[in-house]
């Protein structure tokens, strides 16, 4: 598989420019170990669920390395046997994206086109605030809180991503509409 990156000589670490942000969700396979990214500037939190999509557990958090993405996502694809992504899409409290959003598109665009798998952006509001409760819990050092902080974001993305999944995708039928039917 030859890699093709959104724009020559690119890593999405140093992409910046809103222009190339449109993306579009893929559908993510319904079997199959996915990958969920909480992206950030400096971390990329990651989680994995098992291949019948039933269980996700954080998995690290991988400091970002200009020119070594590739690399480190290749290996991940092989390592875990990953179908699909699902990037963290950040979001204002009101539904807006920011420009933080079009990192996160743009990475969403990256992964699709440099390894040619399905990639889904999910809304992410609250799962570091979220991750951060949990972690206040434990009494852990200011390093290790750091280190797990981006992983049990992810994680707790890939599981509302899952949940969403399994829920109808239309309104079941009023009790009455069945009976007519």
């Amino acid at each position: 598989m030859t890699s093709k990156n959104p724009r020559p000589n690119s890593s999405p670490q140093n992409n910046t420019s809103s222009t190339d942000a449109v993306f579009e969700s893929d559908e993510l396979p319904s079997e199959g170990r996915l990958a969920a990214i909480d992206l950030g500037t400096v971390r990329v939190g990651i989680a994995v669920c098992d291949p019948s999509q039933t269980w996700t557990s954080p998995y690290e958090t991988w400091n970002r390395q200009p020119g070594k993405e590739e690399k480190y996502f290749r290996e991940l694809i092989h390592k875990e046997r990953l179908v699909g992504f699902v990037v963290g899409l950040p979001l204002h409290n009101d539904g807006k994206e920011s420009r933080i959003s079009a990192a996160a598109r743009e990475f969403a665009a990256w992964l699709r086109v440099t390894f040619q798998l399905p990639v889904t952006l999910f809304d992410e509001r609250f799962s570091s605030a979220q991750a951060s409760a949990l972690l206040d819990q434990m009494e852990l050092t200011q390093k290790k809180r750091k280190e797990r902080l981006d992983q049990l974001a992810a994680h707790i993305i890939l599981e509302a991503y899952l949940e969403s999944s399994r829920q109808p995708k239309t309104p079941p039928l009023a009790i009455d509409d069945r009976q007519n039917n």
